[in-house]
């Protein structure tokens, strides 16, 4: 059995390095667990890495919760996803009042133009990548464009495109021949779901019995959220910043896209993000205090479900696998993300690269126009380093977002 201090530097050294995204945590976790310590198999890293790609949240946290689970149990569960998070969540709080104090300078905007450039050009990668993983066929494809034209045009709210998709997916797309593995025993993971359900809703009571109201909006929402988010953190971006910008009007878009700028600087779940909206929200609603407080709750609504679902999920994670339909269904939710991810880089390009954003309608059907006389050359010129450094050159991305900051202020002071 793994010693406790064993397990403790393990997952606290992967917590710390885990830059760059999901993929460069999953290449870290499987060295260290595999490789280095072998402590799984590369057939129960592969077989918990399906299973994690199969639920929402962040994949890779999922995937540190299921290894300190198998390793020793709940506990262990709860080290493994916990130091995934906590580093970067301790690191995002920083920032964000930072961000909240010194934000609105002239040069710490001019940086940020910087940053803003290449998380245009990350979320295109995020496409190119998702891309050549999930569209396998016609099929495949004409589930990505619809999902694309639902929520670039037609504004169908994510959930629903999300179902649609996954109904599509099991409807069309082939699947794979059907095998029963494991038992089918639901007491355990019932008492997890119930046990976890009352943790998971505890703030919200908080928030309803203080008379909260603001804390709920954001407890409420960020648990829709966290229910919803197939594909990783890019696939929600576009209704998140919907909501948190159109509907709830807690941030403007520029802040949305600096919130994803630091965010992807930061180790851990590039979905910490929602925590730094929060923590922005809160202080632009009632100062220091209630931005922690509601920068707290985004972070228990958002991650205390990823381990419900590990914990609930993982015993019956065999028999799981065995289901054909749901592996089709959940094929079909991936290649929508595709379209979903593109809408949101539509949507970060025009506003980084406009000044002024029009809307053209007809009937049903209402996009965003840019006036294009608006169109901001520094912006562009940034955006087009940032493309050959991480489309060409690829050096580690916090090189890619020092660079681009340092450029963006380079070209604030000249321009002042």
């Amino acid at each position: 059995m793994t010693p406790w201090p064993d397990l403790l530097r393990t997952f606290g050294y992967i917590g710390l390095m885990s830059f760059g995204g999901p993929a460069a945590q999953i290449a870290l976790m499987h060295r260290v667990l595999v490789d280095d310590r072998k402590w799984l198999t590369e057939a129960e890293f592969l077989r918990a890495l399906s299973f994690c790609m199969l639920l929402p949240g962040p994949e890779a946290m999922q995937l540190a919760t299921y290894a300190g689970w198998k390793l020793r149990g709940l506990r262990g569960g709860l080290i493994g996803g916990g130091l995934f998070v906590l580093p970067g969540a301790c690191v995002i709080f920083g920032l964000a009042l930072l961000y909240a104090s010194f934000g609105t300078l002239p040069l710490v905007q001019a940086a940020f133009l910087g940053i803003k450039a290449a998380v245009v050009i990350i979320v295109i990668e995020a496409i190119l990548k998702v891309g050549k993983r999930a569209l396998k066929g016609r099929a495949h494809w004409a589930i990505a464009v619809a999902g694309f034209v639902a929520l670039f045009a037609l504004h169908l709210p994510f959930p629903f495109v999300v179902v649609c998709a996954g109904i599509a997916g099991a409807l069309v797309l082939p699947r794979s021949a059907a095998h029963t593995t494991g038992t089918l025993t639901f007491g355990p993971s019932l008492r997890i779901i119930g046990i976890g359900g009352a943790l998971w809703a505890a703030p919200l009571v908080f928030a309803v019995l203080s008379g909260q109201t603001f804390l709920l909006d954001v407890g409420l929402f960020f648990s829709k959220l966290a229910v919803v988010t197939f594909g990783g953190a890019y696939a929600v971006l576009s209704y998140m910043t919907q909501e948190v910008v159109q509907t709830y009007g807690w941030i403007d878009t520029a802040t949305m896209l600096d919130a994803l700028g630091l965010a992807e600087t930061t180790p851990g779940p590039l979905i910490l993000v929602t925590q730094f909206v929060a923590i922005l929200a809160g202080i632009g609603q009632g100062g220091t205090g209630l931005g922690v407080l509601a920068g707290g709750m985004a972070l228990w609504v958002t991650f205390v479900p990823c381990f419900i679902w590990i914990f609930a999920g993982a015993p019956l994670m065999d028999w799981l696998g065995g289901r054909p339909g749901l592996s089709a269904a959940l094929a079909g939710i991936t290649a929508a993300v595709v379209g979903v991810i593109a809408n949101i880089s539509v949507w970060f390009a025009a506003h980084l690269l406009f000044g002024q954003i029009g809307t053209a309608t007809a009937g049903p059907i209402s996009v965003l126009w840019p006036v294009w006389t608006s169109l901001d050359l520094v912006a562009l010129g940034l955006t087009v380093l940032a493309g050959v450094l991480l489309l060409w050159r690829k050096p580690p991305l916090l090189w890619v977002l020092c660079i681009m900051g340092a450029a963006g202020l380079g070209l604030g002071v000249f321009a002042g």
